[in-house]
């Protein structure tokens, strides 16, 4: 397994720049493609991050370390493809981050 070389808002700002490519420009076999043309819409988005929120609170509760990493980057992911599809850039929600750290 390759450890990218980015820094950690690298890693989601490319990650960003990846769904927003998928979304702009339709990939056969993306999963991001998929997701966001399901006939359901954004719905079928909002379920996803529903779902990894939910495997997320269950790993947490479970106190399985490893579990909730990969539940939390699995509602990262769906997060920003969430952001994404309601046209809210990952600059925006650093921003107001950065308002609320004042």
């Amino acid at each position: 397994m390759q450890v990218s070389k980015l820094s950690d808002t690298e890693v989601l700002d490319e990650l960003f720049r990846v769904i927003d490519d998928r979304i702009v420009n339709p990939k056969p076999g993306s999963y991001v493609t998929g997701l966001v043309n399901d006939p359901k819409g954004v719905d079928k988005v909002l379920e996803k991050v529903g779902e990894e929120a939910t495997e997320f609170i269950i790993a947490v509760k479970n106190g399985v370390p490893a579990r909730t990493i990969e539940e939390a980057a699995d509602l990262q992911f769906h997060l920003l493809i969430a952001l994404r599809v309601s046209g809210i850039d990952l600059s925006d929600l650093m921003k107001e981050l950065c308002r609320r750290r004042r």
